[in-house]
């Protein structure tokens, strides 16, 4: 499944400053029944959102008007548990289209280049200036450079490196998962095909 292109993108940032995030809390299992990858952002992170009662819990990020963008910048390990692709569906849904943290469990991150969601490791010390930038200010601006494999705080021109894949690279440049990157590269396959079948 196709999903958006990513190339550079400007924006200011939710903050989720918290370590050890796993996918039960990024999406909990009772939400897992549905088969499209659509919805799914309604419960992104449902039981830190509302309480028991279905009452929003106010001091929870997400929910501070005063925070919004395109960016979720997370605390260190961020998507560990379970291998749930729903959790990045619902990342996705909601409107991120890249986390930053120090560190992310491994499947989830290939959940994430495979979805269109782009995870951008850093180090621990830039990690925490960019925590520091959003309590400064809400508004500020963040820019994600896939391109040049950088992230950049506006305001000073602080930036560090990240590193992807060149394959994953290219693919979320162009928007596709692996199945849309085999059917584009579909008549050099069949070329190949018939040269080594004769």
């Amino acid at each position: 499944m196709a999903y958006d292109k990513f190339n550079i993108i400007n924006s200011s940032a939710i903050p989720l400053n918290m370590d050890n995030v796993d996918t039960d809390q990024i999406i909990p299992a009772r939400y897992l029944k549905a088969t499209e990858r659509k919805g799914f952002g309604d419960n992104l992170f449902r039981d830190w959102r509302y309480d028991s009662n279905n009452e929003m819990i106010k001091d929870f990020p997400f929910n501070n008007k005063n925070y919004s963008g395109k960016i979720l910048v997370a605390g260190k390990n961020f998507g560990c548990g379970s291998s749930r692709e729903h959790a990045v569906w619902a990342i996705y849904d909601y409107g991120f289209r890249a986390v930053v943290s120090s560190f992310f469990a491994d499947i989830f991150k290939n959940n994430c280049l495979n979805i269109g969601v782009l995870p951008v490791q850093i180090s621990e010390s830039f990690l925490s200036e960019l925590f520091n930038e959003i309590e400064k200010d809400n508004d500020s601006l963040f820019e994600i450079n896939l391109p040049n494999q950088s992230i950049s705080i506006m305001s000073n021109g602080q930036s560090e490196s990240f590193n992807i894949s060149n394959y994953k690279k290219e693919n979320m440049m162009n928007g596709f998962d692996d199945i849309d990157y085999l059917v584009d590269r579909k008549e050099d396959i069949i070329t190949f095909a018939n040269k080594i079948s004769h």
